[in-house]
């Protein structure tokens, strides 16, 4: 993790970009209450090797036809290493927490990543952001959290540690995307990166699930298997895969800050199917998060930053 990419490279995110970003948003908006509805089927840490096993057959088999070598030395083995053992405890974090607290509130939490990115976008990238941009991320954050009603009555100790949960997995996020950005993993192949994520993980989630005594009671029912195929082939054989490929391209801190209209979908996903709260903020809340994205994503005049000159995410 020594080799900072140079900035020069960073493309600026167009309209295609912004789109991909949205619906992968609306896919993990969505995920959390996958998770939620499979829970009392199948156990949190059991679906979330369940599905790093079936996105790793999915993105080996992409790897095969599109030819992309998977085994080529090419100096990336550390980074990965460490890629996959944060990827996998930042899941042990998000599907534990998940049982102590809600979808909604589990969104808001999961997204303080994009201000961990920020931080260390700015550490360890050369990655500058104006005040006005900062603004931009805070006032996102603050639709989110409007959006669900925090604070909401009502709330012990356990949500409060499913909350913390949150917290430590969103930071963990951060953490494996800044370290895709700042080794030659982004120079990898977005199928080699994730590879990476998906193999070291398995045995910690693995031995999580064993350590944790969880076990599947009966076999689960059609729909929990189409659910669990969801979270397996399209949001980490798919949509992982993509969010790897644009992490290596575009500004780490300002792709990161679109991943804040995720909670959204999932406190709408939430009311519609589990039947959560929505507070009466909620239209407000999306106004919020809107205006916090554009200050966020607005070109910086008058700044000698090149990451800066860029119209970029």
């Amino acid at each position: 993790m020594t080799e900072p990419p140079p900035s020069s490279t960073e493309r600026p995110l167009d309209t295609p970009a912004i789109a991909l970003v949205l619906l992968l948003c609306l896919t993990w908006g969505f995920n959390q209450v996958v998770v939620k509805l499979l829970l009392p089927e199948i156990p949190p840490l059991m679906q979330a090797f369940l599905r790093s096993l079936g996105g790793l057959a999915v993105i080996l088999l992409v790897a095969l036809v599109r030819r992309v070598s998977l085994l080529t030395p090419d100096g990336t083995l550390r980074a990965g290493l460490w890629a996959g053992t944060l990827f996998g405890i930042e899941f042990i974090f998000l599907y534990s927490g998940l049982l102590w607290t809600t979808a909604s509130r589990a969104s808001v939490f999961l997204y303080t990543a994009p201000f961990f990115v920020a931080f260390g976008s700015y550490r360890y990238l050369g990655e500058r952001l104006s005040r006005l941009q900062w603004a931009g991320l805070a006032l996102s954050f603050v639709g989110v959290a409007v959006a669900i009603g925090v604070p909401q009555p009502n709330v012990d100790a356990k949500v409060m540690l499913g909350d913390a949960f949150m917290i430590a997995a969103g930071s963990l996020w951060a953490a494996t995307t800044l370290i895709v950005k700042a080794s030659r993993l982004r120079h990898a192949p977005a199928e080699k990166g994730l590879a990476y994520q998906l193999v070291v993980s398995l045995p910690i989630l693995g031995a999580a699930s064993l350590i944790g005594g969880e076990s599947i009671g009966k076999f689960p029912e059609t729909s929990s298997i189409l659910l669990m195929l969801y979270q397996a082939v399209w949001v980490v054989g798919a949509t992982f895969l993509l969010w790897f490929g644009m992490i290596k391209t575009y500004s780490a801190s300002k792709l990161s800050a679109f991943t804040f209209v995720t909670p959204l979908f999932g406190v709408a996903a939430g009311y519609f199917i589990l039947n959560e709260p929505l507070t009466a903020a909620f239209g407000g809340a999306a106004v919020l998060v809107t205006a916090g994205l554009y200050l966020v994503n607005r070109p910086a005049p008058h700044t000698t930053d090149p990451l800066l000159k860029l119209p970029k995410t």
